[in-house]
């Protein structure tokens, strides 16, 4: 088929939005699965990395400031002695732990309320 009879289909065909001709069958548009649940085991597991990756990075931010061989001597925060000044403060190292407690806390949580979804 060259392009010129191409083009000359297209003109001919009705346009995309025009409405279906009655001799033309309509097929219904496929529902998406309404309750689709993951199965179980997917689920747990799931759940079981999302537990585990809060412990772990809630620990490591608990303790990294107060770690001073890490946080004293980072060479990010030896460039840039004003972050430095203020990363170094009791309160702030206080703050930092405090949300990586709060994450340790969000990983338990999980796990406490976890329940499966059944289809």
């Amino acid at each position: 088929m060259n392009l010129e009879s191409q083009i000359s289909a297209d003109r001919s065909s009705p346009p995309p939005d025009s409405a279906p001709s009655e001799t033309s069958p309509v097929k219904p548009a496929a529902e998406p699965a309404t309750g689709a649940v993951a199965p179980i085991w997917l689920q747990r597991l799931s759940l079981f990395v999302l537990v585990l990756f809060c412990v772990y990075l809630g620990v490591l931010v608990t303790i990294l400031p107060w770690w001073s061989r890490v946080w004293d001597h980072n060479l990010f925060l030896q460039s840039r002695p004003a972050l430095a000044a203020v990363l170094h403060t009791g309160a702030m190292r206080g703050l930092i732990s405090g949300l990586g407690l709060l994450d340790i806390w969000i990983g338990v949580s999980e796990a406490v309320h976890y329940r499966d979804h059944r289809p």
